[in-house]
């Protein structure tokens, strides 16, 4: 699909040129003689990019600028000027402008600004699209739980918000870190901008440093177009980096020199940039351990461990389980259109004397279950069905079942790599995407 432009000057010659030499380039075109004939336009017709002259009679370019400024879908505007009005341009670009050209200036200086202003916009239109998505998520308005050390929590958070230092979140699978790092992003100076996760475990080695730098055309086999990195699609924003110890020591180190510069370059790329990102990780691996075999940076550990936030796993807070099952009660009974009002005291018992290895995921998984099954308006004993961290010994005829066999020889090669998950997806033939599905279907946490 060609890129659509509008071409706004009040010189009659001036528009019918451009409308002819960029139509040959293959832009969709039309034009307007002023500010005023622009707005018309626009509200008919959707356009890429804007070329704007800045002097023109009845609505000038400024005034159809500032008209433009605070709408988040308003194409790309390129400031045509002449040279007199150069400072009139550069006041342009901070009102929100993406580029100017001085006239006369050249057709093929002309489309390389064009194409690049489009880039710019595409990868505006998708940090809106990624902020959509992530707000559809849904979190608690407000953090749930009454037990001390999730006060304690809510306070570290308080504190630790405001600040642009990176958090190190250290929890067992399930107990909550990306909620974590999501009121960490709510709480800060940067929430009007990007919340971007990413769990590394579920990248593989080879595109791990493409997926957060970004690659150049021709980087490698399939890469038809530059990709901007997630650095460059959060800049200004927060990227949570989930998992980050199953990152790649090489890769570990040009995320430690982006942490301490903000420079990073794409794969395959010569040309240094710059970003402003906020990150956040967060592991339910003990990083001492891993930095003593050699697959995690100790500098990189200091670099991120600036502040760290512990989050004790479900069964070492059970002041929680209450609070944590009637809000997943009410969410799972709106989503089915149920109206449970309650656990009864049985159903309550069974919930606080189990250990929950699986944490706040499968206590999230379990209520649902629950809601599911319940035929009145309260949960009852009957309606939990609780499996634990390992599946019911159940055999055919003495043979184990095969998820059986499964599950458990995952959890004897966990052990031999001392619950490291990318040599683990190694003996066991698997990509890293592939196990991390796995431990979370069996409730492995290591």
């Amino acid at each position: 699909m060609s890129i659509r432009i509008l071409i706004v000057d009040d010189e009659e010659p001036v528009r019918r040129l451009l409308k002819k030499e960029l139509s040959r380039k293959g832009f969709y075109t039309d034009t307007a003689e002023n500010g005023r004939v622009a707005l018309l336009k626009l509200m008919d017709f959707s356009f890429d990019i804007i070329l704007l002259d800045i002097v023109m009679p009845d609505m000038d370019g400024m005034a159809l600028l500032k008209q433009l400024k605070n709408d988040p879908a308003s194409p790309a505007i390129v400031v045509l000027t002449g040279k007199a009005t150069v400072e009139t341009a550069v006041k342009a670009m901070k009102d929100g402008a993406y580029d100017y050209l001085t006239k006369p200036y050249k057709l093929e200086e002309l489309s390389r600004v064009i194409n690049r202003a489009h880039e710019q916009k595409k990868l505006r239109i998708g940090n809106q699209l990624l902020q959509k998505e992530l707000a559809r998520k849904e979190t608690p308005d407000n953090f749930v739980g009454e037990s001390t050390q999730f006060r304690r929590i809510l306070r570290l958070i308080d504190k630790t918000a405001p600040n642009d230092s990176t958090v190190l979140i250290l929890g067992e699978s399930g107990t909550g870190k990306e909620i974590v790092a999501h009121y960490l992003w709510k709480k800060s100076r940067r929430n009007d901008r990007s919340f971007i996760a990413l769990n590394c475990s579920t990248i593989s080695e080879s595109l791990m440093e493409s997926e957060l730098f970004g690659h150049e055309k021709g980087a490698f086999t399939n890469a038809c177009k530059v990709k901007n990195g997630l650095v460059e699609t959060a800049n200004e924003g927060t990227l949570f980096l989930d998992e980050i110890a199953e990152m790649t020591v090489a890769v570990q180190a040009k995320l430690l020199r982006f942490l301490d510069s903000g420079e990073f370059r794409r794969v395959g790329g010569n040309k240094t940039l710059k970003a402003d990102v906020r990150i956040i990780a967060a592991t339910n691996r003990h990083l001492n351990d891993a930095i003593k075999e050699g697959s995690f940076r100790e500098d990189l550990f200091y670099r991120l461990n600036v502040i760290s936030i512990e989050i004790p796993p479900l069964r070492e807070r059970k002041e929680d389980i209450k609070p944590l099952a009637n809000y997943f009660l009410g969410k799972y009974g709106r989503k089915s259109l149920k109206n449970i009002k309650i656990l009864d005291p049985a159903a309550e018992e069974v919930l606080l004397d189990y250990d929950w290895p699986g944490n706040v995921r499968e206590l999230e998984n379990v209520i649902e279950r629950a809601v599911i099954l319940c035929e009145t308006d309260v949960i009852t004993k009957e309606d939990i069905a609780i499996t634990g961290n390992t599946l019911p010994d159940r055999k055919i005829h003495g043979v184990p079942q095969l998820q059986e066999i499964e599950k458990n020889y995952i959890l004897s090669v966990l052990e031999k790599t001392g619950g490291n998950q990318t040599n683990a997806s190694k003996l066991l033939g698997l990509d890293r995407k592939t196990l991390y599905l796995k431990l979370k279907k069996y409730g492995i946490s290591f």
